[in-house]
């Protein structure tokens, strides 16, 4: 299990990672798993999809104070690029064998959706508006502190 940072330690970029899970390849097709605690440095307490993206279309434009999420290309592709506040940096998704963890106060934006594409998204707790940072300046504030 990975450890879990405080929100009082300073949280970079670089605690943003590429996980890959298990694949069980199978002529009948593949299966992949993942178990909160044992692949994920989390808990699973809420899955959400994001899904008809429509081409051109960007979303996330937020961070989470809190929260730690696990993003997996289900089908098709897209780029998450994350920004600490003080670097940023792009992944592309584009297989549902692996995925992106993303720690707490990460300003996100997910962009360059293919036609099909699938978002799934793992997350540490329940929704919680109060734990979003929606404006850009917010957050650099926020990180600033």
């Amino acid at each position: 299990m990975v450890h879990q940072k405080k929100r009082d330690d300073a949280l970079a970029l670089q605690d943003c990672y590429i996980l890959n899970l298990p694949k069980i390849e199978d002529s009948r097709g593949n299966l992949t798993f993942v178990e909160g605690g044992v692949h994920l440095p989390f808990d699973i307490k809420r899955v959400y999809y994001l899904y008809d993206v429509p081409g051109g279309s960007h979303r996330g434009a937020h961070a989470h104070r809190n929260l730690h999420q696990f993003m997996v290309a289900m089908s098709g592709s897209f780029d998450v690029i994350l920004s600490d506040g003080h670097q940023e940096r792009t992944f592309h998704l584009n297989r549902s064998y692996f995925g992106l963890y993303i720690c707490p106060m990460m300003w996100r934006n997910l962009d360059n959706f293919s036609s099909g594409a699938v978002c799934m998204v793992m997350a540490s707790a329940r929704y919680d508006e109060g734990d979003y940072i929606r404006d850009h300046g917010d957050f650099l504030q926020e990180v600033a502190r």
